[in-house]
């Protein structure tokens, strides 16, 4: 028998939205588009119906706004959510609210202006829906690969074990999608100045990353910035990949620095943990640290199996503490972990690790 569609009710505003929506999501077999509706009052009315799977959502609408929709949502009958709307940067306080009132994911409207915006952005929310419908304790549906998809190889040749030169210096790379703009918190927030530079992918909009950098620089002691191509690795400072840039560690001497490229998305994402992750294994060996966090699909998984060959260490968070355990499972399924952690103890994880290669050095 055949996998059920995943069932999406749109919520916009705009006609023009609406059509275009509908028109990318039912290009996927897979998705069934059950209804578009022009606000919050009329998929409430829809959803006394019938209960759709995921939820695309706009921001601002007439009437009811998105924001007190996703609210009245999660608080009544949690359904997965993601948000569909036209941010800018001076909107990204919103962004970060609606992934805490619990939005599973958010994507800006799809691009339209060349054909290759379009088929990027079409790929990315057809894959979005159907990987929402799965997430855990939600209602869930299949998966499917649509279209190819890139691996680090579109950036960064594989890492060589010969070009890994002795260093004392200390490196951690993460890697998070969904559910990170809280669960990052958790973790930098609690990290004295001492710990070791820390380099994130976080899948996030472009205009988005400086904003949130900004906000976690508020709430941490240590530094956190949005990452700039050139700039060396500090100790007792966390850098933000930009959004829709991949950033890399690459090696100058003894000194490590950030490198941040434009290319393809790779799996499909820009940017991508497999692209981070690659480069620390190529630069770094043993002296970085591999975390990889809650979100969907499998970003990161090769490139942290790539990083534990050449000799880093690697921790994934576990799935009670996950929003959704996507990522940091096939990690796990691929062998790229050496241990699984709940998301309160990887701060704790970073400083013994990092005291571990002190006390080494000093030997």
């Amino acid at each position: 028998m055949s996998k059920p569609k995943v069932r999406a009710l749109i919520v916009d505003d705009s006609a023009l939205v609406r059509q275009i929506l509908s028109s990318i999501l039912s290009e996927d077999p897979e998705i069934e588009v059950m209804a578009a509706v022009q606000d919050p009052f009329a998929a409430a009315r829809r959803m006394q119906e019938a209960l759709p799977d995921v939820i695309i959502l706009d921001i601002e609408m007439p009437r009811m706004d998105g924001m007190t929709f996703l609210r009245k949502i999660m608080a009544q009958r949690p359904i997965p959510v993601i948000i569909c709307s036209t941010f800018t940067e001076h909107g990204s306080d919103m962004m970060f609210e609606a992934f805490e009132a619990g939005a599973v994911d958010i994507l800006p409207k799809p691009r339209v202006d060349t054909r290759q915006a379009l088929l990027e952005s079409s790929a990315k929310l057809r894959e979005a829906v159907k990987l929402a419908a799965r997430s855990r304790v939600r209602a869930r549906g299949p998966r499917r690969v649509v279209e190819k998809k890139l691996t680090a190889d579109a950036i960064i040749p594989p890492p060589v074990q010969s070009r890994v030169r002795p260093t004392t210096e200390r490196i951690v790379c993460i890697g998070v999608s969904t559910g990170g703009t809280e669960s990052l918190r958790d973790v930098l927030e609690v990290l004295p100045r001492a710990c070791p530079g820390i380099l994130i992918v976080q899948h996030m909009p472009q205009g988005f990353t400086a904003a949130f950098a900004r906000r976690l620089n508020s709430l941490c002691d240590i530094d956190v910035k949005e990452a700039e191509d050139g700039e060396p690795v500090q100790p007792g400072t966390a850098y933000i990949a930009p959004g829709s840039r991949h950033m890399l560690l690459q090696r100058n001497g003894l000194r490590y620095h950030i490198a941040i490229k434009d290319g393809p998305p790779v799996s499909r994402h820009r940017p991508s943990a497999d692209v981070l992750f690659r480069s620390a294994a190529q630069y770094a060996g043993r002296n970085v640290l591999g975390i990889i966090m809650t979100g969907m699909g499998d970003d990161g998984a090769r490139g942290l199996l790539e990083m534990r060959k050449l000799g880093a260490a690697t921790r994934a968070q576990d799935e009670e503490s996950c929003v959704v355990f996507g990522m940091p499972k096939e990690a796990i399924a691929c062998g790229a972990v050496e241990k699984v952690v709940p998301l309160s103890r990887i701060a704790k994880e970073i400083m013994l690790w990092h005291q571990a290669g002190q006390t080494a050095s000093a030997d």
